[in-house]
Formats: C-alpha cells, structure tokens, sequence
C-alpha cells in the first residue's frame, strides 16, 4: 500500500479510516457482517478500526487527506489533532487502539502489564482495556477476574494441573454488558462473543492458559507463565462487571479512569445531540454500535457515521452536533486529563 507522503496542509475534519483486518484461525464473519463488508470475509478475528501500532497504522479513508497514515496527522497538525497534554505525554504515538474482536472459539486466556512492569520490561506503554459487548450468541461466556483467591504459586500450580478456569469469575454475557479491565486483570473472550475493545496502545499480551491446544503441527502455543505471575492483581472484587443504566438521548458514563474516558450515547431518530468539546483538550472517538448518524461539527464539516464505522474527531473542535437518522448508539472515547 502506498500512503500520501504529502504534508497536512488541509484544515482537519473527522476522519474515518481504512479498517486494518485480522485474519486468524478463531475468526467468524460478525466483523464482514457487522461492517458491511461485500463479499463476506470468513475468518476475521479483528478489526482495528483506529490504530498508531508500528506496522499497525491506520490510514485516512476519504477526505482531502485519504491516505495519510495517523502517524503522519499527528506529526504534522500535532496538538491541534490530539490535544496539547496528549501530545506532550504521548508525543507522535496514538495513546488508544479502537477494536473489533469476533471469537468464534475460545480464546486464551491473558493479562497485561501496567505501564511500570511494561516500561522495565519492554519499552511500551501497559494496556489497560475496556470492552462493550456488540452482539453474544446463546450461552457466551467470557472470564474477568478471579472468583476465589489465589497466591502467585497457586497460580502456576493451576496452570500446570490444568484448574487455572476453576479460579476465575465467569460470566454469560449479552447485548450491551460491558466490562472494564485494567492492566493486571486476569481475562479471556469466549466463543461466541462479539465486541468493542477500546485499549491503551500497547501489544503486549502475556497468555496464561490455552487449554492444552494443539496447532496444526501438534505443537502447544507459548505460554508466559513466568511473565504473567508478577503482572497479575490477584486480589478478589465483589464484581468485574460494569453495571449501567441507559437514558436515552442523553450520554452514559460507562469507564473513566487515567487512560480513557468512554461514554454510551443512545440517540433516538431524529432528536439531534450537541457535544462541546471546547474545554476537552483531547480527541473525540465515536464507534458506531448500531443505526446512523449525521455528525456536524462547529467548522462546518458534515460527516456521516454507520454501524461498524469508528470516527476521529479532531482536538481543536469546540462542539459537535449529532443528528442520528434513526435510533443510533454510539461509543464516546476520549483521553481522561489527569
């Protein structure tokens, strides 16, 4: 692929971009489906829908600026695209990585490091992550914390005998569930789950347990056992799940904490909503859950989003007016300033 090498000389507007598709042997089709992909893809794990990974880059999908790479934005209009602290702390990487995430088998289960453990250890920032259930088939069940408490060397007894399940919380999930995880949290997405992952940027993932899987070869995948029992929280909560009330028409808190803030916006047809913006000083990011939305912002940009489109709007708009063209229910992603 070749990105547009020119400078960001063009005032900002929102941006959409070119969804960056996983394929991997866990994948289904709820991303193709969901995004209204044509044809179908079979065998997507995951979309990422905004992203400043290294070899990851999100890049401009229409627009004056189709084509430019995220990571040339912010290196050009800086500040005026992410917000004067987030570009001071983060200088010309994307703080957060907006997901997709379609499991059609289980999936491992992991941890991530905080920042301290993740800066000694690799040189990256930790993860800590949210997730918004899309869609959940019959019985789909993920894991969040820990039901019963545990010492780091229970941990790695159970992993070897194979008991490491039987320690963690485990709960049937459905539309709407959401579930906040931060770095530390012992986790895994079971088969059958359809999700939103909003993430600090960062690809470090240590996998604790893979239920004795074989690949092709007959070989077991790579376990970080090691790794893992000194980034784990093993402290036991009363519950893992974001409880949440909806109301219509007006924004919903659903996670705030030192890397994000993310609210759910439910909008009824017709019943416009303006969002300011002016004394934010981050980026906004609407993903689209469901229905569509006309977004208008105070420079006189109008944009539409879909269901399944992610949206970037820049930090230097003062307000935006969202005008859904029926029911519609997006995400509202920020950087939390400290």
């Amino acid at each position: 692929m070749t990105y547009n090498k020119q400078k960001v000389t063009h005032p900002l507007y929102p941006f959409k971009f070119q969804p960056i598709l996983k394929p991997v042997i866990w994948g289904g089709a709820d991303i193709s489906h969901f995004k209204g992909i044509d044809p179908v893809q079979e065998g997507i794990g995951e979309s990422w829908e905004i992203s400043g990974v290294k070899n990851n880059l999100s890049v401009v999908a229409s627009g004056p600026l189709a084509g430019t790479t995220l990571e040339e934005l912010i290196s050009e209009a800086k500040d005026t695209l992410v917000g004067k602290e987030v570009y001071h702390k983060f200088g010309n990487t994307f703080p957060l990585l907006i997901k997709f995430i379609d499991a059609r088998d289980d999936l491992s289960i992991q941890v991530h490091p905080d920042d301290k453990l993740a800066g000694e250890r690799h040189h990256s920032f930790g993860k800590t992550e949210m997730w918004y259930v899309i869609k959940a088939a019959p019985g789909a069940f993920l894991y969040s914390g820990f039901e019963k408490q545990i010492t780091p060397e229970e941990y790695v007894e159970t992993v070897q005998n194979n008991t490491f399940t039987h320690t963690l919380k485990r709960y049937e999930v459905q539309e709407g569930d959401v579930f906040f995880l931060p770095a530390g949290r012992v986790h895994a997405i079971g088969a059958g789950c359809f999700i939103a992952e909003i993430q600090q940027t960062s690809d470090i993932t240590y996998r604790i347990y893979d239920y004795n899987r074989k690949d092709a070869a007959g070989n077991s995948r790579e376990l970080h056992t090691e790794l893992a029992k000194d980034a784990i929280d093993y402290n036991v909560y009363d519950s893992y799940k974001t409880n949440y009330s909806k109301n219509i028409n007006h924004p919903v808190k659903l996670a705030s904490c030192p890397y994000f803030t993310t609210n759910l916006l439910e909008m009824e047809q017709v019943v416009s909503m303006t969002r300011s913006y002016a004394d934010l000083d981050s980026f906004v990011i609407y993903i689209c859950m469901g229905g569509e939305c006309t977004v208008e912002d105070d420079k006189g940009n109008v944009e539409t989003i879909r269901q399944g489109e992610s949206m970037l709007i820049p930090a230097n708009t003062g307000s935006v007016t969202l005008i859904p063209t029926e029911s519609t229910r997006l995400l509202e992603t920020f950087v939390t300033q400290s």
